[in-house]
């Protein structure tokens, strides 16, 4: 993100506009603040209000389509985020990522798909959305959705 680019405006140079926040599928919120930070619950991949694909990755989804719904996750994230902090111009940093990839068992590329939230957070962010990050392979996850996202984010 240049100095001057604010990161709603990033993400429209992506051809992205911001969701409204999903609606929790359980007993959560979408995302708290704590001191300096928000956490955020982990963001399916939904597209006005469904999922544009089901099943396992290596499966019935492949690993390209998963890596454009972790994106997908990520802006939902950010999202979550602004609902909590109004502005996500507020965010000085993204301090980590954690994805879940619900997995064929002969998958083994979850860092790539997650790859796809780590990559659109960088676009958006430049250099403070470098960050620490988890890519996990699960059996199956709400939804049956192929891919869940949570961040944490420091904000001023």
């Amino acid at each position: 993100m240049t100095e001057t680019n604010h990161p709603e405006e990033q993400l429209k140079q992506l051809g992205v506009e911001l969701p409204a926040v999903a609606a929790p599928v359980a007993a959560y919120v979408p995302a708290v603040t704590q001191g300096t930070l928000v956490y955020t619950s982990g963001q399916l991949p939904f597209v006005d209000g469904a999922l544009p694909a089901t099943g396992k990755v290596g499966a019935e989804v492949s690993p390209e389509q998963a890596k454009e719904l972790a994106a997908r996750c990520a802006v939902n994230a950010l999202a979550a985020v602004k609902s909590v902090i109004g502005d996500l111009a507020r965010v000085t940093r993204v301090v980590k990522v954690v994805g879940f990839v619900s997995s064929d068992p002969s998958f083994t590329g979850q860092p790539q798909v997650i790859n796809g939230a780590s990559e659109l957070l960088g676009e958006v962010f430049g250099e403070a959305g470098v960050h620490a990050r988890s890519a996990v392979g699960v059996a199956v996850l709400p939804l049956d959705s192929p891919v869940e996202v949570e961040i944490v984010v420091e904000y001023a």
